[in-house]
C-alpha cells in the first residue's frame, strides 16, 4: 500500500502538480484505499500547522520584503561596492558580500534571489559578465541566506523534529561564513582568469558615506543574532522585532517605504506564507502515514545494515539527501525526511543539531541543481537567460558547496562550537 502511495506522489510530481497537492493527493489515496476516515487528513494538517515557532515564517518573509522596498538592498550594494571596487571582478565580489549581509534579513534563498537579482544580474550584464555566469552566481550566493539566521528552513526543521531553533541558528553561522568566504575566493579566481572589470578605488570619505547610508541594514542581522543568542527574545519574537525594525528603517529613517508598499508586501507575504504552511500541514499527514507504516524504522534498519561505521553512515545520509534535493523543495524534503533520518544520525553518533544543520545545507544545494533548481530557475527568469547554460555556469559553485558540506559533516565543531558558547 505504501508503494502505491509513493507511486501516486511521483506520478503527480511528473505531471507538474505542485508538491503540496502531490503530497495531499497521495495521502488521500492511502486513506481511501486503507478505509481510514478522511477526518484524519484535517486533524493531522491542523496539527502540522499548530506551532508557535511557525509564526516566525511569515514575519521573516515580510521583513525581507520590507527591507527591499525601503531601499536597503540598493544601499547594501553601494556599501559593498565601496569596499571592493578596486579589486578585479569587483561586481562579482559585491554579489557575494551583499548576499552575506542580506542573509541576515531574508531567511530564504528565493527571497534573496528575488530581492538582489533584479539589481545585480542586470548590473553584471552591463559590465560585460557572461549573462549565464551572472545568473549562476546570484543563485549560488543565495544559498547563504537559509544557512545563516534567520533561516526559515531551520525554523521548519526545528519544528519537525523538536530541537532548539536558537541552537540551529547558532550552528548555521560558521558554515554560512565558510560558504561566503569560499565563494569570495572562487569568484576572485574566476575574475582574474576571465579578466573581469574592476571599479575605481573609493576614498575613505566615500566609504564612510556609504557606511552611514547602509548602517541600519548592517545592524539588522547583528540585532537579530544578539537578541536570539543572548536570550533576549525567541526566534518567533525576533521575527516580529525584525519587521518593526524594517518598518522604522524604511519608513522613518530612509523614508522610502510608503503605505502602499507595506500593503503590497504584506499581501504578497500572506500568499507565500499560506503556501509554506499548507505544505507543512500536508507534509505532516504524509509523515504520519509513513510512521503508521513503520517506514522510518525500515529505512533506519536498511542504512544501519549496510555498515556500522559512522563515516559510511554519514556519507550514505548525505548521498540520500543530495538525491532528494534534486527533485524536491528543501522545506518539503525537511518535513518528510527529518523525522526518520534523525534517529539514524543519532545512532551514528551525530548530535541532532549537527545533523540538522548538515542536512539543511545538503538540501540547499538542490536549489541550484537540475531538475528542481528553484533558485537558479528564478534567477534565470529575472535575467531572461536560458536555464541550461546557467546550470553549467553554476557547476564550480556546486562543487565548492559539496566540499564545504563534507567539511561540515566530518568536522562537527563547525556547527556545534557556537551553540555551545551561547547556550552551554
Amino acid at each position: 500500500m505504501i508503494g502505491a502511495m509513493f507511486g501516486v506522489f511521483f506520478l503527480m510530481m511528473a505531471l507538474g502538480v505542485p508538491i503540496a497537492f502531490s503530497l495531499g493527493l497521495a495521502s488521500m489515496f492511502y486513506l481511501l484505499v486503507s478505509d481510514i476516515p478522511l477526518a484524519l487528513l484535517g486533524q493531522r494538517m491542523y496539527a502540522g500547522m499548530d506551532s508557535f515557532p511557525l509564526l516566525s515564517i511569515p514575519a521573516f518573509i515580510v521583513a525581507g520584503s520590507l527591507f527591499n522596498s525601503g531601499g536597503i538592498a540598493r544601499r547594501l550594494f553601494a556599501f559593498c561596492n565601496s569596499l571592493v571596487g578596486q579589486i578585479r571582478g569587483s561586481l562579482s565580489l559585491v554579489n557575494v558580500l551583499t548576499s552575506k549581509v542580506f542573509a541576515g534579513i531574508t531567511g530564504t534563498a528565493v527571497a534573496d534571489v528575488c530581492n538582489l537579482g533584479t539589481i545585480l544580474i542586470p548590473a553584471m550584464k552591463r559590465e560585460g559578465y557572461e549573462e549565464e555566469y551572472a545568473v549562476a552566481l546570484t543563485a549560488s550566493t543565495a544559498i547563504i541566506a537559509p544557512t545563516m539566521p534567520p533561516s526559515v528552513p531551520m525554523v521548519i526543521a526545528g519544528t519537525a523534529v523538536g530541537i532548539s531553533i536558537g541552537r540551529m541558528f547558532a550552528g548555521g553561522i560558521i558554515p554560512g561564513l565558510i560558504i561566503g568566504f569560499s565563494f569570495l575566493g572562487l569568484v576572485y579566481v574566476i575574475a582574474v582568469k576571465r579578466n573581469y572589470p574592476r571599479h575605481r578605488r573609493y576614498t575613505f570619505r566615500e566609504i564612510l558615506a556609504t557606511t552611514r547610508e547602509a548602517i541600519w541594514a548592517l545592524l539588522a542581522p547583528v540585532v537579530l543574532i544578539i537578541g536570539v543568542m543572548g536570550g533576549f527574545f525567541t526566534p518567533t519574537e525576533a521575527a516580529v522585532v525584525t519587521v518593526l525594525y524594517a518598518l522604522i528603517a524604511g519608513a522613518l529613517i530612509y523614508r522610502e517605504l510608503k503605505l502602499i508598499d507595506i500593503y503590497r508586501n504584506i499581501s504578497k507575504t500572506m500568499r507565500t506564507a499560506a503556501t509554506v504552511l499548507m505544505l507543512m500541514g500536508i507534509a505532516n499527514v504524509f509523515g504520519s502515514i509513513l510512521i503508521m507504516e513503520q517506514v522510518p524504522q525500515t529505512i533506519a534498519r536498511l542504512i544501519l545494515g549496510v555498515s556500522e561505521n559512522p563515516i559510511v553512515i554519514i556519507l550514505i545520509l548525505n548521498l540520500f539527501l543530495l538525491c532528494i534535493g534534486l527533485f524536491m523543495d528543501a522545506m518539503a524534503a525537511i518535513m518528510i525526511t527529518f523525522p526518520f533520518l534523525m534517529p539514524v544520525a543519532i545512532a551514528a553518533g551525530m548530535d541532532p543539531i549537527h545533523f540538522a544543520v548538515m542536512a539543511c545545507i545538503n538540501l540547499f544545494i538542490g536549489l541550484i541543481t537540475p531538475p528542481f533548481g528553484l533558485c537558479i530557475a528564478t534567477a534565470a527568469q529575472i535575467g531572461n537567460v536560458p536555464l541550461w547554460p546557467s546550470l553549467k555556469a553554476a557547476f564550480p559553485f556546486v562543487i565548492m558547496l559539496i566540499v564545504i558540506l563534507m567539511i561540515v559533516a566530518f568536522v562537527p565543531q563547525t556547527v556545534l562550537w557556537l551553540p555551545g558558547v551561547f547556550f552551554g
